[in-house]
């Protein structure tokens, strides 16, 4: 696995070596991960949120169950408000996957049973937020991510 360079911050990650493959420690799950492509963004954008737009890590939840149509799903990241109300989800790709309509279809699945206000898509490369207003059912794209106190407000 090489290790390509994102349009994040630089981070420092503790890895090892298992059965000859490279692992990546996490952070949240507190347990090393296979380094796939895709787990490397996720790694990042964790240290992103945490370290530039400081959501507490406490409440970030990694691959978490999403029952859809009542077909069991992962959702890659959940951010939580401090009274553990779904704040935003997170949808990692591999930097050589181009964000499409259909990452953004998934993730909105995800939404309908989590009603977040806040999506982040994100191959490493590209990062796409949006804001969705409930009231008036619609979705707003972001400049930026919000930070944990902006992102509180949204809610």
């Amino acid at each position: 696995m090489c290790i390509v360079k994102l349009n994040l911050p630089i981070y420092k990650f503790r890895f090892k070596e298992e059965n000859g493959r490279k692992k990546i420690f996490d952070q949240i799950r507190k347990k090393y991960y296979v380094l796939s492509p895709e787990e490397w963004v996720r790694q990042n954008i964790i240290s992103y949120l945490i370290d530039e737009k400081k959501y507490p890590a406490s409440l970030i939840a990694v691959e978490t169950k999403v029952d859809v149509n009542k077909l069991p799903q992962r959702s890659d990241i959940v951010l939580y408000s401090n009274n553990l109300k779904p704040l935003m989800i997170v949808e990692c790709k591999a930097p050589e996957v181009k964000i499409t309509q259909q990452s953004f279809n998934q993730i909105t699945r995800y939404n309908m049973i989590l009603r977040v206000p806040l999506l982040f898509v994100s191959n490493g490369l590209n990062h796409y937020c949006c804001h969705y207003n409930y009231a008036e059912n619609s979705y707003k794209y972001l400049k930026e991510i919000p930070n944990y106190k902006e992102a509180l407000n949204m809610l």
